[in-house]
């Protein structure tokens, strides 16, 4: 979607939330072993949207903040106590009250398309009843379908999202179809990529709803919008981005950069 439609009388601002005391992977947005701290490679991703007026990284850290200021990027202070990313987002969006859309991208996804991030903003413009926006990818692997960690989501023919889960969904009674050259596109479900586009207002008053049994069961805050009546829009992207959650995809995400053409991006 061109630049112009998206500027039409609106202010969309990304926002991503960066903390320094990950319990898997400590110090994460400033691991630098492409010679860059990881947050800046958030950052320049984000920059490829054409969508965003601005980019924010909302952190606590001191640290964090002064690396987004030496590559040039903008930085925001916050509370330390935020339970959520979606928390610490929302006070960065209280800050800006001209701003229509705020786009919440984690601070540990350097890989993610600016195309992928004009889609979701795409998806709440063109849904005027949904308050937010999200994605997901289709799943074909197996393990990626059973793995409790990898949140499912199915959708209505309105692309409107019916349920998340860590678990299996939906539920194939008579069995999986087996894996073989010919079903290789096979589709299990869909993944749910955790990248949002939130209407300002809404994301406001979201920490106003009152957790919901189903948020508490699954521990996917999501299911509170759900849960209290209200749509939630999904665009289905063919290539997840890839998320860094251990030292293990942290390294895979050096290989992955250093093996690009000029080792750089």
């Amino acid at each position: 979607m061109p630049r112009e439609i998206f500027l039409i009388n609106l202010e969309i601002v990304a926002v991503i939330p960066a903390r320094f005391a990950s319990t898997r992977l400590p110090g994460k947005p400033l691991l630098s072993e492409t010679g860059r701290p990881l947050i800046q490679h958030v950052v320049e991703a984000a920059r490829q949207a054409k969508s965003c007026q601005r980019i924010i990284v909302a952190t606590d850290d001191e640290g964090i903040a002064d690396a987004v200021s030496r590559f040039g990027g903008e930085a925001m202070m916050t509370r330390a106590d935020h339970a959520t990313g979606t928390d610490r987002v929302a006070e960065i969006a209280a800050r800006l009250e001209t701003t229509d859309v705020i786009l919440n991208l984690q601070g540990d996804e350097p890989e993610v398309a600016g195309e992928t991030l004009d889609r979701a903003v795409e998806l709440l413009l063109n849904d005027p009843d949904a308050p937010m926006a999200t994605l997901a990818t289709p799943i074909r692997d197996e393990s990626v379908y059973r793995d409790p960690s990898c949140v499912k989501v199915v959708l209505s023919h309105r692309n409107r999202a019916l349920y998340f889960s860590r678990s299996p969904i939906p539920h194939h009674r008579d069995g999986l179809s087996q894996p073989s050259p010919s079903s290789a596109n096979r589709l299990l479900g869909y993944l749910h990529l955790g990248l949002y586009a939130y209407r300002r207002e809404f994301l406001l008053n979201l920490g106003s709803l009152p957790p919901s049994p189903l948020e508490t069961a699954e521990k996917l805050e999501q299911l509170r919008v759900l849960q209290a009546g209200l749509p939630i829009a999904i665009g289905i992207v063919d290539e997840p981005s890839i998320g860094i959650d251990t030292p293990e995809d942290y390294r895979r995400f050096v290989e992955r950069w250093r093996a690009k053409p000029s080792g750089s991006g």
